[in-house]
């Protein structure tokens, strides 16, 4: 129960954020939205307001805005056709803009929760009974060196420790100005993979405001190391990494256990993603509809229905493709028998 609630509270609210960009700027733009709907299926729940019906479906994955003229011709002057390039490309544009907004914000009120980490190897806390606490390590001293190398940053901590697991490790420290040494044996982490002492980052807390600036900061820092790896991975032609339905599902099922935090983190990287995976050229996503209204601007005409069409299967069929390998590679990965 908890992984399906939790798999419907972040998919849901990463798509409607989503739409909701769409259905601002088209409001915005002066464009006639028919219908702003939440889920999908069978209506549960409809009302109106202004010129626009706001409903509720059965189905709680993700939503929709329906613009007038956005699948079919319309000479009616606020139809998303019938309006000049640079309108619809806003649009368009806002969907995934939206969920970049969406991420910095949530980064945002993870970092007034629980603060920003410091960049210096200071520890914040030592977990009762670890190798760190027995060795007399305390929270606010700063490690400057493991085993004679010197530390510059806390990212520079696990990689010194996880190769140590079982051996006696010099840990160099500073406490108020006094420079001490002590000895710690690193025990194996649950995961038998590395060492660890028990100890962790420090995190300073910041007032909302600055919240906002660092959130912003780490959705920019996160949306650069996703797209770094998916060109790696385009480069490299692995799809190993591709992640579908259930490898998403089996994710947000092991984070929901870990905590909320764990969760809202999850779900800013998740809607960095969707972000990015909308802007992919590809027809159907925002991403080719872009490239299509900019070749249009440049052209200086549309495509005629049957070339959009013909552009659009080949589209849903490159998704569909997508989507069978990502389900594929989950099927591997979880051991179901692929």
């Amino acid at each position: 129960m908890t992984t399906v609630l939790a798999f419907v509270l972040v998919f849901g609210l990463l798509t409607i954020f989503h739409e909701l960009g769409h259905f601002l700027m088209a409001k915005k733009a002066g464009i006639l939205v028919e219908e702003f709907g939440i889920g999908f299926g069978p209506k549960l729940w409809g009302q109106s307001w202004g010129e626009t019906v706001y409903s509720i479906r059965l189905f709680p994955l993700g939503g929709f805005v329906k613009m007038l003229g956005e699948e079919t011709d319309s000479k009616n002057e606020r139809s998303f056709r019938s309006q000049p390039p640079t309108k619809r490309l806003l649009v368009i544009g806002a969907g995934p803009v939206m969920n970049f907004i969406l991420a910095a914000l949530l980064f945002a009120f993870i970092f007034f929760l629980v603060g920003v980490p410091v960049e210096q190897a200071e520890i914040g806390a030592v977990v009762p009974e670890s190798p760190a606490y027995k060795a007399g390590i305390k929270p606010g001293d700063v490690i400057v060196a493991i085993q004679g190398i010197p530390i510059k940053a806390w990212a520079e901590v696990p990689a010194a420790i996880a190769t140590r697991a079982g051996k006696t490790t010099d840990i160099t420290i500073n406490r108020s100005g006094q420079i001490l040494t002590v000895k710690v044996m690193p025990e194996l982490a649950p995961d038998g993979q590395r060492g660890i002492i028990g100890i962790e980052r420090s995190m300073k807390k910041h007032r909302p405001l600055a919240s906002l600036y660092w959130g912003a900061r780490q959705m920019i820092g996160t949306t650069i190391f996703i797209f770094q790896q998916v060109v790696e991975m385009v480069v490299q032609r692995q799809a190993t990494e591709v992640a579908g339905p259930l490898g998403i599902v089996q994710v947000v099922s092991e984070v929901a256990h870990t905590g909320f935090i764990n969760l809202l983190s999850l779900a800013a990287v998740l809607s960095v993603n969707l972000g990015l995976f909308n802007l992919f050229p590809i027809p159907m996503l925002d991403g080719g509809q872009i490239v299509l209204i900019t070749w249009e601007a440049i052209r200086g005409k549309g495509l005629t229905p049957d070339q959009e069409g013909a552009i659009n299967l080949i589209g849903v069929l490159l998704l569909l493709a997508l989507l069978a390998l990502a389900t594929y590679q989950d099927f591997k990965r979880l051991g179901l028998g692929v």
